[in-house]
């Protein structure tokens, strides 16, 4: 299908104002019909925000401004309003549930029945022809806690295409997903556009940007810094991060002096067992070593037992008959528990910062101290000014956008959220810091100042690992590399042997 030149939506200076803070400030979007448009900006930049707008989740009357859909004026009182005139929202936190089957999903609160009694031969028939759609083979009675990140979010779209979606709208689609499950989602979402189907993607991957857009729109700081056309202008990365940012960042990765001093950590003979298959081994037989100055980045497909690897080092927080020795400067160190293992001196970054990184109903302040409480307390009592005192000195030096260390950090953007983890950990005064998936679903901005904290912490003699599912940021971070594929080492590059086809060979010739 050929993009029509007529908007199927305009949302023309929509201003959203909350208590203290204009989050959107005569924004404008237009978006033609049958294309593939993409939103960016930085964490907080306002994406979400209209996209809430534009869904009803702030219905009319909330904010100023004007939207039209499909040629009329549209007032969406609330998210069925929007969804019943064909605009379907994907929030990058999946909305599913997992102990129901995939039937199940995508019918519910709108179930085929018959006087009140759920019609299952016609759900599931109707259910395989969703799913056809989408290209995913798993019977209709599949749970799907049963499925991984990647059909889950097939599944999502098989419920947009159960409500007759028009306009599409994801959220960071594929932030969790490997690179071929990535691959074959924006391949989904071109053929849908071939269908007819209008999309807004909401993205941090600049490369997936260019490859599926016909037009970009960049906001920042809650208004529109400007629109591309693929079919005029010339959408290149650099383009869309100086208008992202506001600022040319030449280096995506900024500069530092590789200076590694004497082993910090050593790892040795390092096995795991699965925590519920005995008979599964996870990590073989795995040696790592971390020197005081140095970056060390782990590399590896989804599966081949990176995040295993860290948590069961950290506490053991993963796995069961778990066997070798972690040395901290020479000397065996007991890491049995996570609160012996911040003694040693480890702190980990978990991937997944909102279930196991952060308690999201506790403010920035108490999130930031949690690690180490004896610091802002006496005789085991917290003295709140001095809590405060560190957090207020956290959120200056991380640069945390927020009017107060009091917010709670549910409020807060992935990148703000991301910068609080870092603070708590760095609060607890590591002598290694492993970092897992530190830039996952945060914006260009962000990750610079993530990356210029890496290097400030290797300036001041602390080791960092860095697990990475990003090759180029492994590649402009680290001074050595180690390859991981199906659970143990299957090589070790320094920086100037690294490439992404030497990595990837490694991989593949395991």
């Amino acid at each position: 299908m050929q993009n029509s030149t007529q908007p199927l939506l305009e949302m023309r200076a929509i201003t959203k104002t909350f208590p203290g803070v204009k989050a959107l400030d005569e924004v404008n979007l237009s978006v033609r019909k049958g294309e593939i448009h993409a939103l960016v900006g930085e964490n907080g930049a306002g994406k979400s925000t209209l996209m809430k707008v534009l869904s009803g989740v702030y219905p009319a009357g909330t904010y100023e401004g004007e939207i039209h859909y499909d040629g009329a004026l549209a007032e969406f009182a609330s998210l069925s309003d929007s969804e019943d005139r064909g605009i379907v929202i994907i929030h990058q936190e999946l909305a599913l549930v997992p102990l129901m089957s995939i039937a199940e999903n995508l019918f519910l609160g709108n179930e085929i029945a018959e006087g009140g009694v759920i019609q299952w031969q016609e759900t599931f028939r109707r259910t395989e022809e969703l799913l056809a759609k989408v290209g995913l083979r798993e019977a209709p009675g599949t749970l799907i806690d049963k499925l991984g990140v990647g059909k889950q979010q097939l599944v999502e779209i098989a419920k947009a295409l159960s409500k007759d979606v028009r306009l599409l709208i994801l959220d960071e689609p594929t932030a969790a997903l490997s690179e071929s499950d990535s691959q074959a989602l924006l391949d989904l979402i071109l053929e849908l556009k071939e269908r007819g189907v209008t999309s807004i993607i909401i993205s941090h991957k600049l490369n997936e940007v260019r490859r599926v857009a016909d037009s970009v729109t960049v906001i920042r700081d809650g208004s529109t810094v400007s629109t591309m056309d693929a079919k005029t202008d010339e959408i290149t990365e650099d383009r869309i991060v100086r208008d992202m940012v506001g600022r040319d960042m030449a280096h995506r990765y900024p500069d530092r002096e590789r200076r590694a001093g004497p082993v910090l950590m050593e790892v040795k003979d390092w096995n795991v067992w699965h925590p519920e298959h005995a008979d599964r081994q996870v990590i073989r037989d795995a040696n790592i070593t971390v020197r005081a100055g140095e970056v060390v980045g782990i590399a590896g497909l989804m599966g081949a037992g990176r995040t295993e690897l860290a948590m069961s080092i950290f506490g053991r927080s993963y796995g069961r008959n778990i066997t070798g020795t972690v040395e901290m400067n020479g000397r065996t160190v007991d890491t049995s528990t996570v609160s012996k293992a911040i003694e040693a001196g480890l702190a980990y970054v978990t991937e997944d910062r909102k279930s196991l990184g952060l308690i999201l109903d506790e403010t920035i302040q108490r999130n930031i101290t949690l690690t180490n409480l004896p610091a802002v307390s006496t005789n085991g009592v917290i003295a709140e000014n001095a809590e405060t005192q560190v957090s207020e000195s956290y959120r200056k030096a991380m640069n945390i956008r927020t009017p107060s260390v009091f917010q709670k950090v549910v409020n807060l953007s992935g990148g703000n959220q991301q910068k609080v983890v870092l603070s708590k950990w760095l609060f607890a005064e590591p002598e290694v810091l492993i970092l897992d998936e530190p830039t996952r679903g945060i914006d260009v901005g962000a990750k610079f100042e993530i990356y210029g904290l890496i290097n400030r912490l290797s300036a001041d003699g602390k080791g960092v690992v860095m697990i990475s599912s990003e090759m180029p940021e492994l590649l402009g971070m680290c001074d050595r590399i180690y390859v991981m594929g199906e659970g143990h080492f299957v090589g070790e590059l320094t920086a100037e042997e690294a490439s992404q086809e030497r990595i990837m060979s490694l991989i593949v010739n395991d």
